[in-house]
């Protein structure tokens, strides 16, 4: 089975974004409810849709404060234990879509910690950085983007 994501924040007033799960310095923060990592948002839709268990916002509502700037890595964290007894990730593929931070330095780490949160090796992690070229609203650095694609296997039956 395979899981589709997306996630999009606008820029706001900030030095550091989140992103993979990571601490980026950037001349800009990402306005959102909790912490903003775009890219841990989409992977989580992406596994959530695999396993047909609905999205982040079904789980993780915006309009609750206990989400309030929460760590995205917790409720991947989470996602995870809704599907680990039932499902083994075979695979993770990430694209970030931003003019800046560059993410190339953070890459490594970004692998490293999506792929130990949700116990598989890092090999199984792939990401990907592109820029909008400066094309609309992420071209003009309104904002960060990123999809991701999770492929899933059962191995319990429910």
């Amino acid at each position: 089975m395979i899981g589709l994501g997306y996630d999009i924040h606008s820029v706001c007033e900030g030095n550091r974004v989140f992103l993979g799960g990571v601490e980026i310095p950037s001349e800009f923060g990402l306005k959102a409810h909790s912490d903003g990592d775009v890219l841990l948002h989409a992977v989580m839709d992406a596994i959530l849709g695999a396993a047909g268990l609905g999205d982040i916002g079904e789980h993780f509502p915006d309009t609750d404060p206990n989400f309030r700037n929460a760590d995205s890595k917790q409720l991947l964290k989470h996602v995870i234990s809704l599907v680990c007894n039932d499902y083994k990730i075979i695979n993770i593929d990430c694209t970030i879509i931003a003019e800046r931070p560059k993410i190339l330095p953070f890459k490594d780490r970004m692998r490293e910690t999506i792929a130990d949160i949700c116990n598989i090796p890092v090999i199984r992690v792939n990401i990907k950085a592109t820029t909008n070229e400066k094309l609309g609203s992420i071209g003009r650095i309104e904002g960060i983007a990123a999809m991701a694609a999770c492929q899933i296997e059962q191995i319990n039956e429910k």
